[in-house]
């Protein structure tokens, strides 16, 4: 009996270190999958870039606009990139959900036309387009 008791925990202690590498394992794979992201980076670079564009317009006095209106064409250049990166999303190598990313890019372009042309119009057109967005996930999920 004690051998048998000796060899069922012996078994168990290997099957939970074995069940702690595979943690490991996995855990190491998704993180190197996620410094391999090179869209994330560059949208990020994107984004700043961008907002380094709209500022240096606006302190540089290159083009007459509102410091309000400078944070709108950034929303709505912002938004731009977002879509832009969730069109990237669909090739496969690059490929991750993108949902949440179309609700912000659209959420943004929302509040950034809303500030430029008047919130009266926007807001249902935000609703219509994140409702939109949803719809066309069900019929574009990965299969």
């Amino acid at each position: 009996m004690s051998d048998r008791r000796r060899n069922e925990k012996e078994e168990e202690k290997k099957e939970k270190e074995d069940e702690k590498e595979d943690e490991k394992r996995t855990e190491k794979q998704s993180e190197e999958k996620w410094r391999r992201d090179p869209v994330r980076t560059i949208t990020f670079a994107a984004i700043l870039i961008w907002g380094g564009i709209v500022a240096l317009i606006q302190v540089g006095n290159l083009v007459a606009v509102p410091w309000w209106e400078g944070w709108a064409i950034f929303l709505i250049g912002t938004g731009v990139i977002l879509l832009i990166k969730a069109a990237f999303r669909r090739i496969p190598e690059y490929r991750r959900p993108t949902g949440g990313t179309i609700i912000i890019a659209v959420v943004l372009l929302g509040i950034g036309i809303g500030n430029l042309l008047g919130w009266r119009n926007t807001w249902p057109i935000i609703l219509i387009a994140i409702g939109l967005v949803l719809i066309a996930q069900v019929f574009f999920r990965r299969r």
